[in-house]
């Protein structure tokens, strides 16, 4: 018996310029060399609308402990500091309890 692959053609609604924005914006902040460094600089594209820029600049300004530096050249440099031990983040296990950096056992 032939197998017959079925390819379903979805429509998916093309991203908004936020959107874009903030994926590029988020793959910025999560590289390894900015999270060693704790800082990148955001540059503004000439594809990068009003709104789309201003949004994305609203929501990293709620953000707390992100310090934004504003260039002469339309670019955004974002610093942050070590989270501390108050700022831990927790992981809820399956069984219910919360847990931060667990250490595997020894044995």
């Amino acid at each position: 018996m032939a197998a017959h692959n079925v390819i379903l053609k979805t429509e998916q609604e093309p991203l908004t310029g936020s959107e874009i924005l903030g994926l590029r914006v988020s793959a910025m902040i999560n590289s390894p060399i900015a999270q060693l460094g704790r800082r990148v600089r955001i540059h503004r594209l000439d594809t990068d609308n009003d709104e789309a820029w201003g949004t994305i600049m609203d929501l990293l300004a709620e953000t707390d402990g992100l310090q934004m530096d504003f260039d002469d050249e339309g670019s955004v440099i974002l610093q942050w500091e070590k989270p501390g031990d108050m700022d831990a983040v927790f992981d809820r296990e399956e069984g219910g309890a919360a847990a931060a950096d667990e250490e595997a056992a020894p044995f």
